[in-house]
């Protein structure tokens, strides 16, 4: 609500001139709701951050009842005491058990807990109101839990965001939220859960604003930090305020480092547009090749997962462990690609089979391998400039993620929170941000989208079966209105306004030539700053709007329509950029209407 709406109301709520009543059951209304998404955020970062404690515990028990250690990655190659006899080859039947408990769970309850989670939460935001079912948070935490904790080598940011998503969904629609309201709540749990898994509360809030609900907004911002903030306290508290991973300092020495760390950006979304190719062309294999039972599939799968375990058990689980010691140069280049690569294999399979858990972590993983790597390599062929391995390792997995998921503020920020190291934000500001220039330019999609549009959905477009999206805006626009000539003076151009019936009228320049668009708003602001004496004219006001073209769909069209001012913006020919229509709200409203079968009228009510 604005100061402008408050302070009207309340001048209702004011009796006679020196009297004062109550403010209004209307005032005390709104007033009410402005404050209901802040507590709303509060209570479902609360219940992130109980969230995210009952999923690590469930991730450590299961680990340790399937292969006998907190994380089995600290010690690969180790035998299970609790099976002895099997040596280092239980990690073949883990998979398998896994698969058998979680495969019926996931099944029969909630299949949207399949996969990695972070694409089902942005379906939900874009095209069905943040509606989640609650079954979800429940579903998702065992099987999550269960795949990691049996050897599935995925990672668990994808789970808590869906669980937390789930939490906020559920309470938005015990409130009886609005579908605006729900779509928040829904971001709220997003950011709680990182925050409070990851120890990681800004990037909380970055990740639920850039990915989940993809725009900016103050009232966004306010709710999300209140629910991030809470899930990191409650976080804190169970797990301890310590970083991530422990690096010794790091600092950029030589110039000709700058130029290193550029060049692994680009290798790093090359890398991470790989990653997020070979998840999906796995997952194709497996849909070809299993023709049994869904519930049976990850049971079956684990049989290769585990072979591939056995080969690598570094591989098992998230490998957290395995990470730090490639970041402190433990690790030959040949192997630090092996391990590259054998991540890449062990999370597509998981996800392929049907396991449950994120892409996060892996990426992260692949990154820290592929910067290690890069980062021998650089101190071999420039031991004078080229400077510490672990800075290499450390922006490479901020830059795979970027490349892969095209978050560039998500990225800076977490891999700053989860490390504590700022020394090195720089090169991890260059490095992110070349990634995700590169990740454009080599695909469209980012490693959670892709997932959507393989299946039909375009989160730009219209929800299945929507009334509105599908025509092309040459079929719902109107005619031009007439356009305003740039020499026009403001006087006259504020009388043909206010007599055309919309809010905003395309500009001519003295040539013909198409200018922009002149909005009531910025008219009636230049006639009130303008002295009287000053003619002026309108063509210095006009702008250029965001383009809507004739060939281009309702649905795409609609999210430029709404964020502009006025109320309708004109329709160019795509060769020569000409207006050839004008596109409103109400045409779009018209469309949905026209697109509704009409009711069948009997023939005696038609009598």
């Amino acid at each position: 609500m604005t100061v402008t709406e408050d302070v009207r109301d309340d001048k209702r709520a004011r009796g006679p001139v020196g009297s004062r009543v109550k403010p209004s059951a209307a005032l005390a209304r709104r007033r009410s709701a402005s404050w209901a998404p802040m507590v709303f955020a509060v209570v479902i970062g609360a219940g992130a951050g109980a969230g995210s404690i009952v999923f690590r515990w469930c991730i450590t028990t299961f680990t340790h009842l399937f292969s006998g250690h907190a994380d089995y990655a600290a010690d690969p190659g180790s035998g299970n005491p609790h099976v002895s006899w099997l040596g280092p080859c239980f990690v073949i039947l883990a998979p398998v058990v896994g698969g058998l408990l979680y495969g019926p769970l996931v099944q029969r309850f909630a299949k949207e807990a399949r996969g990695h989670g972070v694409p089902e939460v942005m379906l939900a935001v874009a095209q069905r109101g943040g509606r989640i079912s609650p079954k979800v948070a429940v579903v998702k935490t065992l099987a999550s839990a269960l795949t990691i904790g049996s050897g599935g080598s995925v990672g668990r940011e994808g789970p808590i965001v869906q669980i937390g998503s789930a939490l906020g969904s559920t309470l938005g629609r015990l409130a009886r939220a609005s579908e605006e309201r729900m779509r928040l709540l829904v971001a709220c749990g997003a950011a709680g859960g990182i925050a409070a898994t990851f120890n990681a509360p800004l990037a909380g809030v970055f990740f639920a604003m850039e990915l989940i609900l993809g725009t900016f907004s103050a009232e966004a911002f306010g709710a999300t930090v209140l629910a991030s903030v809470t899930a990191s306290v409650i976080g804190r508290a169970a797990f301890g305020d310590t970083a991530f991973l422990t690096l010794p300092d790091f600092h950029v020495d030589h110039l000709a480092q700058y130029g290193l760390f550029a060049l692994l950006g680009v290798v790093a979304a090359v890398v991470g547009v790989g990653f997020s190719r070979a998840l999906y062309l796995v997952e194709d294999a497996c849909d070809w090749a299993w023709r049994g039972p869904e519930w049976l599939r990850p049971a079956v799968g684990g049989l290769l997962l585990g072979l591939v375990l056995l080969a690598l058990p570094q591989m098992y689980g998230v490998g957290y462990p395995v990470l730090q010691k490639a970041t402190e140069g433990g690790y030959a280049v040949g192997f630090l690609l092996l391990l590259m690569l054998g991540k890449m294999l062990a999370t597509s399979l998981t996800i392929g089979i049907g396991g449950s858990g994120g892409v996060f972590a892996p990426s992260l993983f692949i990154g820290a391998m592929l910067g290690s790597a890069y980062g021998v390599v650089a101190h071999r062929l420039l031991p004078a400039s080229a400077g510490a391995v672990g800075a290499y390792a450390l922006v490479a997995m901020g830059a795979v993620f970027a490349g892969a998921a095209r978050a560039p503020i998500t990225a800076v920020v977490i891999l700053f929170e989860l490390t504590g190291e700022y020394s090195i934000i720089l090169p991890l500001m260059l490095a992110i941000v070349l990634a995700t220039a590169t990740g454009r330019l080599l695909t469209r999609d980012t490693i959670y989208t892709l997932k959507l549009r393989r299946r039909g959905i375009d989160l730009d477009g219209p929800a299945s079966g929507a009334p509105i999206g599908g025509q092309p805006v040459s079929a719902v626009m109107e005619p031009l209105p007439s356009a305003l000539a740039a020499s026009t003076s403001l006087e006259d151009a504020s009388d043909l306004l206010s007599r055309s019936g919309h809010g905003a009228l395309p500009v001519v320049g003295d040539a013909g030539e198409y200018v922009g668009v002149v909005t009531a708003r910025a008219l009636a602001e230049a006639l009130a700053e303008q002295p009287q004496a000053a003619p002026g004219r309108i063509g210095r006001l006009a702008e250029p709007p965001a383009i809507v073209t004739a060939d281009q769909s309702l649905a795409q069209a609609m999210h430029t329509l709404l964020s502009a001012a006025g109320t309708g913006l004109p329709v160019l020919d795509e060769p020569n950029g000409k207006p050839v229509g004008w596109l409103s709200h109400q045409s779009a409203l018209r469309a949905v209407h026209t697109s509704r079968p009409q009711p069948v009228r009997s023939p005696s009510r038609a009598a």
